[in-house]
C-alpha cells in the first residue's frame, strides 16, 4: 500500500453513470479521477447500440438541460434517429436514436480527456476507505491509496460480473472484460446490502450473411430533432442508415421450448433477478405462449463495422442452440453469429439505503449511481451519475445538495421510486411511472432544468443567456396569441373548410381556435398576419401551452397538492419504531427508508393513508411544542 495522490472525488466505473458523475464534478471544479478496470470499456454499449426510447428519451434531454454530455454525444455519433409515439400527445414523445457504438465510444472518451480537472485511470478500486463514518480514500488492488473527500459509486454490471451461455460461465464483465471482483467484499463489511441482479444481450451477426430482402425496411425521420437543446438540426443532419424489421415463427418458438432444460434461466444456474420489461426470448416464449411471434429489429453497431444487432432476442441458450433458433426467422437463414448471446449477473445494491441526494445514509461523502443502484438502461444509469457528480462536488463544498422532485422531471420519478420503494428486479423508466406526465414533457425540459445546471455551475452563461432568450420569446407570443382575435373573412372560410371546422361568425381570440382539435398555431398560420418569424423550438411551445392549458393547469393545482406534502419536512432523528398508531410494517419501513418529507413517507411500499395520517398528527404535535419551548 502507498500514497499514490490526493483528490477531491474519486468515481469508480467508466460507464453512462461513471462517465456524467466524472464529468459534472470536474466542471464543479473538483479535482476529480475516474478509474476504469479499462479505459476500453468507457461509455460502452454492450447491449443496444442506440440511446434514448420511449421515456429514456425525457432522461436524456434533462441530463442535458442540466449540462450533462449524453445528448450531445449522440447527436455527433448518431446514424438514425426517430421520434416514437407521435400518434399520440406530445406528453409521451419519445426521441430515439441508433448509434455508432465505436464512435459514441471514442467521442464520449476524448470528451472526458479533454476535460479540465479530470482524470482517468485503468485500475481497479479494491477498497473504500472510511473514518468516523465518512469517506477519506479509495485503495487499487494494486496497493495504490487516493485520498479523496467523496466517492461516487457507478461500477454498472462489473461487480463479481459472470456471464452465461448454456452451461459456458465466464467469469467476467459484458463483452468479456475483465470484472472487479474485489469491492463486493469490502461493502458488505461496511454493511451495506447487496442484491444479485441479471441482464443479457442479444447475438450480433454478420451483416453480408442476412438477408434483408425478407424484411421490412425501417427509415428514419426526415425531420432531424437534436438530443441536445445547444444543438441545430441543420448542424447534425447527415445520411441515415436503414434498419429492418423482422418476427420470430412457431419453428423458432418450438426450438426454444424443446432446449428450455438447457436455459441457465430455467435450470437455475443463473441467481440473479432479470429485467421485468425486458426479458428474453425464452422468458417470452415461456411467459407469452399464446402469442404466434415477437418482432425483432435488425439495428446496425455502426458505419465502420458489419456487425448486426438483433434487438428484442436476448438469450442465455447455448451457442449450437441460438444457432438453430436464430436460422428459423425469415431473413436469418444462413446467419453468421460473430458473437453469441449471454446472460450476466452481477451486484448491485438495495437502493433505499440512499438519500435522495444518492448519499448513503450511512456514511458520508459516499454515494452511488446507475445499474449499481438496481436500474437497467444506459438513460438511467447516465441520469444519476449527474446527479450523483454534482451532489459529491456539493458535498465537497459544504452546499446543499440537489434533490430534484417528482414535479421536476423523470429524473427526480427513477430516484425517488429507487430510494423510497427500492427495487426487487431491474428497473425500468417508463412515462407511466410520471403522475406528472404532461409537465414533463422532453420538449420542455430545458424550461424545467436548465435554471438548476446553471446554479451548481454545470451551464455557461452563453448558454443560459440563450435559454432566458428562448423562455421570453415563449412568453411574449403566448400573450400575443392570447390577444389576437381573428376575425370571419374569406381566407378563414377556406382554412375552416380545409381543416373540417366550424366557421367563425364573429371574432375569436387565435388562443380558442388553437384549441379545437383540428387546428394547431402552425395551421392557423395565414390568419395571423402579425405574427413574428420564431425558432421553431419556440412555436413548438407555445402551441403545447396553449393547447393543452387545461389539462395544464389542472396538473398543476395537483402538483400544488404535492407540494404541501414534500414542504413538510420529516426529522431524521424521528423515532419510528416507537411511535404509536403505526402498523408494524410502517414502523419498519420507514424506520429503515427514513424518508425526507411527508411525500416520500407517502410513497412508500407498506405505508397506507392510515399511517400518513399518523405522521402528520404527529409532526403537528411536534412543531407545536417546539413552538411552545422557544417561547
Amino acid at each position: 500500500m502507498y500514497q499514490a495522490d490526493t483528490i477531491d472525488i474519486a468515481v469508480i466505473g467508466g460507464g453512462h453513470a461513471g462517465c456524467e458523475a466524472a464529468l459534472a464534478a470536474a466542471r464543479m471544479g473538483m479535482d476529480t479521477v475516474m478509474f476504469a478496470i479499462s479505459l476500453d470499456s468507457i461509455a460502452m454499449m454492450p447491449c443496444n447500440p442506440s440511446i434514448g426510447g420511449s421515456s429514456k428519451g425525457h432522461l436524456v434531454r434533462e441530463i442535458d438541460a442540466l449540462g450533462g454530455e449524453m445528448g450531445k454525444v449522440i447527436d455527433a455519433a448518431y446514424i438514425q434517429t426517430k421520434m416514437l409515439n407521435t400518434a399520440k400527445g406530445p406528453a409521451v414523445y419519445s426521441l430515439r436514436a441508433q448509434a455508432d457504438k465505436i464512435k459514441y465510444q471514442a467521442e464520449m472518451k476524448h470528451r472526458l480527456e479533454k476535460t479540465e480537472h479530470l482524470r482517468i485511470k485503468q485500475a481497479e478500486i479494491a477498497e473504500i476507505l472510511v473514518e468516523d463514518g465518512a469517506v477519506v480514500g479509495v485503495m487499487t488492488t494494486a496497493g495504490a491509496v487516493y485520498r479523496c473527500k467523496a466517492v461516487v459509486l457507478c461500477t454498472g454490471t462489473y461487480l463479481m460480473g459472470r456471464c452465461l451461455c448454456g452451461d459456458h460461465i465466464t467469469q467476467s464483465g459484458p463483452n468479456n472484460l475483465m470484472a472487479a471482483t474485489h469491492l463486493s467484499d469490502c461493502l458488505r463489511k461496511l454493511g451495506i446490502r447487496l442484491y444479485r441482479f441479471k441482464t443479457g444481450t442479444p447475438a450480433r451477426m454478420l451483416r453480408r450473411s442476412l438477408d434483408f430482402d425478407k424484411m421490412t425496411p425501417q427509415y428514419g425521420d426526415e425531420n432531424i430533432v437534436p438530443f441536445s437543446f445547444s444543438n441545430r438540426k441543420e448542424d447534425i443532419a447527415r445520411q441515415q442508415v436503414l434498419c429492418y424489421l423482422t418476427y420470430t415463427n412457431e419453428r423458432t418458438h418450438q426450438v426454444i421450448r424443446e432446449n428450455l432444460h438447457r436455459s441457465p434461466l430455467f435450470s437455475g444456474m443463473i441467481e440473479g433477478t432479470g429485467p421485468r420489461y425486458c426479458p428474453s426470448i425464452e422468458d417470452k416464449v415461456v411467459r407469452f405462449a399464446d402469442k404466434a411471434a415477437h418482432q425483432l429489429f435488425i439495428e446496425p453497431e455502426g458505419e465502420s463495422t458489419d456487425e448486426m444487432y438483433i434487438q428484442g432476442m436476448s438469450s442465455s441458450l447455448p451457442e449450437d442452440v441460438q444457432i438453430a433458433m436464430y436460422r428459423t426467422i425469415p431473413g436469418l437463414e444462413h446467419c453468421e453469429i460473430t458473437r453469441f448471446a449471454y446472460a450476466i449477473e452481477y451486484d448491485c445494491i438495495d437502493a433505499t439505503q440512499l438519500k435522495l441526494s444518492l448519499e448513503f445514509k450511512q456514511y458520508k461523502g459516499l454515494f452511488s449511481a446507475g445499474q449499481f443502484n438496481g436500474s437497467s438502461g444506459y438513460e438511467e444509469a447516465a441520469a444519476q451519475g449527474i446527479i450523483g457528480g454534482i451532489n459529491a462536488a456539493q458535498y465537497v463544498k459544504k452546499k446543499a445538495p440537489l434533490i430534484l422532485r417528482r414535479n421536476d422531471g423523470y429524473i427526480g420519478v427513477l430516484i425517488d421510486d429507487l430510494i423510497s420503494k427500492g427495487s426487487k428486479e431491474p428497473y425500468r423508466m417508463m412515462t407511466s411511472r410520471a403522475e406528472f406526465r404532461l409537465l414533463l414533457r422532453q420538449d420542455n425540459a430545458d424550461l424545467r432544468l436548465t435554471p438548476y445546471g446553471y446554479q451548481v455551475g454545470l451551464i455557461d452563461e452563453k448558454r443560459y443567456q440563450a435559454f432566458l432568450s428562448k423562455k421570453a420569446a415563449i412568453e411574449q407570443e403566448i400573450a400575443r396569441v392570447r390577444k389576437t382575435v381573428i376575425r370571419p373573412s374569406k381566407k378563414a372560410t377556406e382554412i375552416f373548410a380545409t381543416y373540417g371546422s366550424t366557421p367563425i361568425q364573429s371574432g375569436v381570440h387565435l388562443s380558442d381556435l388553437i384549441k379545437r382539435p383540428e387546428f394547431d398555431y402552425e395551421k392557423l398560420a395565414p390568419l395571423d398576419t402579425e405574427r413574428p418569424v420564431l425558432a421553431e423550438a419556440v412555436r413548438e411551445q407555445v402551441n403545447i401551452q396553449i393547447k393543452y392549458e387545461g389539462y395544464i393547469n389542472q396538473q398543476m393545482r395537483h402538483v400544488e397538492q404535492f407540494a404541501k406534502l414534500e414542504e413538510k419536512v420529516l426529522p431524521e432523528d424521528m423515532d419510528y419504531l416507537s411511535m404509536q398508531g403505526l402498523r408494524l410494517e410502517a414502523q419498519q419501513k420507514l424506520d429503515a427508508i427514513r424518508p425526507a418529507s411527508i411525500g416520500q413517507a407517502s410513497r412508500i411500499t407498506g405505508v397506507s393513508p392510515a399511517d400518513v395520517s399518523v405522521l402528520l398528527v404527529y409532526l403537528e404535535q411536534r412543531n407545536r411544542r417546539q413552538k411552545e419551548e422557544s417561547k
